[in-house]
């Protein structure tokens, strides 16, 4: 494995030389990085070159990149009677980065916010290879759609529109996929509350579903900690007191 992993590799370098930005073999997979402007044609030659040969996109993906890394739970103060309460009050939570939604502003045009993921495999050769290209903008993110490379990216493409906000330039047809007609934001984008905006309730005075203002009070929930007790000093492993 780790032979074909690294052949895979050396292919893919040979292959696209200076294009690549980033080149990481982790885990048995290969995964480089381009940039969006050379996009499609890098991905036509990893479709059609000898020892690529990647004829299949098997998915694609968006990712929100902003505070990666970061923690967002205060465990430390948590209590073993409060596991799951909120430790941040009544704010979103999400390290100031609530953007349009709040009154924080997410530090923006750094280029490595937003990014689309590439999976790619092989029939003919039994191989995978992850692609990952970062949009520059990160206000207004656009990417090469890679629906005239491979037909498959149409729904994936619509899909990282609709939860991310992503703009691939050149789809055929760039509209939401999952979220509802008239639905404002991305909630994918770590910005976007996690509660909503709104809310769907059945009206019995108007006799129909209508759309208000949502009505949970934020807050952020913090992980269990597990932590030693005096309660359970003095016993074993099958929960009998020594």
């Amino acid at each position: 494995m780790a032979q074909r992993i690294e052949a895979l590799g050396e292919r893919v370098r040979e292959v696209l030389g200076e294009n690549i930005t980033d080149f990481k073999t982790e885990l048995n997979e290969v995964t480089i990085e381009l940039r969006p402007d050379e996009l499609l044609a890098n991905l036509a030659r990893l479709r059609d070159e000898e020892g690529l040969r990647f004829d299949q996109l098997m998915d694609l993906c968006g990712v929100d990149y902003v505070a990666y890394g970061e923690d967002e739970w205060i465990t430390g103060e948590a209590s073993w009677t409060g596991f799951s309460r909120g430790v941040d009050g009544f704010s979103m939570g999400r390290m100031g980065i609530t953007g349009v939604y709040g009154v924080h502003k997410v530090q923006s045009n750094t280029g490595r916010r937003f990014a689309v993921v590439y999976h790619l495999q092989s029939i003919e050769l039994n191989q995978r290879l992850r692609v990952k290209v970062f949009a520059t903008d990160d206000e207004f993110p656009i990417i090469p759609s890679a629906v005239s490379i491979w037909n498959t990216a149409n729904w994936f493409e619509r899909e990282a529109f609709d939860l991310y906000g992503i703009v691939f330039e050149g789809h055929p047809d760039l509209r939401r996929i999952l979220t509802d007609y008239g639905f404002v934001g991305h909630p994918f984008r770590k910005d976007f509350p996690l509660i909503g905006n709104v809310e769907m309730r059945y009206d019995p005075d108007r006799a129909r579903v209508i759309y208000q203002p949502v009505t949970i009070e934020p807050r952020v929930l913090v992980p269990r900690v597990i932590r030693d007790d005096n309660r359970y000093a003095g016993r074993n492993t099958s929960g009998v007191r020594n």
